[in-house]
């Protein structure tokens, strides 16, 4: 019998059916709060009415314009409101499928545009699978492993992941910037590197945000030395942090590139890269192009995201909720020892476990994920040693799920770490 690859493993049991909102439903029509969206992709919840409606619309329209062929006037109309939500300067696009996809283009464009071979990354990152962008990722041996030799010009330096450090966030920004003045100095030479990719909030590394501080400190490198700085919003943007991009929590920083992906479409294949018009065009001619990159579906499902964004408040929804669910995070690793950090950002949230000599507990954190699961809440692992779980709710979730998914993980924490539900301390 046919079956899907064994390499793929699930992070939960269930088979879903049917979606609604902030829940899942499988077979037997038992209800999920997914505290997933779909690791960060469906931003307006499952299968909102308006998404829906504008999907079979475009379908009966046009399904597929190929835009290097032909262009079409959803692919046009998302550019420019695309334009009302980037940061100033950034005035062109360029879309492709996926994050992985949009990683490579931006790394193709910083090399071309550069004339330069090395790119900086930082310690805990994750671009992508393909391999340019897994050559980027220090996340997990598991993004890296079995297929060497990987792309060159990589260099990595260290993120102020103060948690980890044991330091204060100023001891951790001061030691990341001083780590990548030394790259900089012994590896990569600054008349050599094109470009720094950085999340402004480590995703697969551990939800960890990076200081204003430190983001000022990239753009005042970068322009110093003529290099591109890049933020890898695939997870964090569109709205997640509570600011329309991430790095828009360090006020004054602005990216010469922005990748875009995950919850741009609600749930389709679409990302993008946004720069300078003057950037862009020193790409070189026929380096960007592809079969599937702006469909037609796909950006009608990007425009009904954007408005349901705007209409709905959803910005300040995360901004809002995200401090409820923090908050109530932070009680429950009040009352638990095996939770030894709480962090991030809006609508991006992780509990760190760790045994008490301070080390990652990995085991801990997933049988909580799992009792999770069990209890009708679903989660998901991050971590360099996947001791993290991190919730990252739909941008519609409210005051009200947000509480039932708080009640639900101090069971599952309770259950993982062998205390009894009823011995919580109020």
């Amino acid at each position: 019998m046919t079956q899907l690859s064994p390499a793929l493993t699930q992070a939960t049991p269930v088979i879903a059916t049917r979606g609604e909102g902030m829940y899942l439903y499988d077979a037997d029509d038992r209800r999920y709060l997914d505290f997933t969206a779909g690791v960060g992709v469906t931003s307006t919840g499952h299968c909102h009415p308006r998404i829906v409606e504008a999907v079979q619309r475009q379908a009966g329209r046009l399904i597929h314009g190929q835009y290097t062929t032909v262009l079409h006037d959803q692919l046009l109309t998302l550019t420019d409101r695309l334009g009302e939500v980037l940061p100033a300067g950034l005035d062109s696009l360029f879309y492709l499928n996926s994050g992985s996809e949009a990683v490579e283009a931006a790394l193709r464009l910083a090399r071309q545009a550069t004339g330069r071979p090395n790119v900086i990354v930082f310690d805990g990152s994750f671009h992508g699978r393909t391999m340019g962008a897994a050559a980027m990722s220090t996340a997990g041996i598991r993004f890296r492993a079995g297929i060497g030799p990987l792309m060159p010009g990589v260099a990595v330096a260290p993120f102020p992941y103060a948690f980890r450090l044991g330091m204060s966030e100023e001891a951790a920004v001061a030691h990341a910037l001083r780590g990548l003045d030394h790259v900089l100095a012994t590896v990569s030479a600054p008349a050599e590197t094109a470009a720094m990719f950085v999340e402004p909030v480590l995703g697969e590394g551990g939800f960890v945000p990076a200081p204003p501080d430190f983001l000022a400190g990239l753009r005042e490198r970068a322009d110093r030395h003529g290099i591109l700085l890049v933020a890898d919003e695939i997870q964090a943007g569109f709205g997640r942090t509570g600011a329309f991009w991430a790095h828009q929590h360090a006020p004054g920083v602005v990216p010469d590139v922005l990748i875009t992906a995950k919850g741009l479409a609600s749930g389709f294949p679409l990302s993008a890269i946004a720069a300078s018009t003057e950037l862009m065009s020193r790409a070189w001619p026929g380096s960007q192009g592809g079969t599937y990159g702006g469909n037609a579906v796909a950006c009608a499902a990007a425009l009904a995201t954007l408005d349901v964004i705007r209409d709905e408040g959803l910005v300040a929804n995360a901004a809002v909720q995200g401090r409820l669910l923090a908050d109530g995070l932070r009680k429950t690793a009040a009352d638990r020892p095996a939770i030894a950090d709480v962090r991030g950002s809006g609508l991006m949230a992780g509990s760190e476990f760790c045994r008490p000599d301070g080390s990652p507990d990995a085991a801990t954190a997933q049988r909580a994920q799992r009792a999770a699961a069990g209890l009708g809440l679903l989660l998901l692992t991050c971590g360099t040693h996947g001791n993290v779980v991190r919730m990252l709710p739909a941008l519609i979730v409210t005051e009200e799920q947000i509480g039932e998914a708080l009640t639900l993980w101090a069971e599952a924490v309770a259950t993982a770490t062998n205390v009894p539900t009823d011995a919580r301390e109020d």
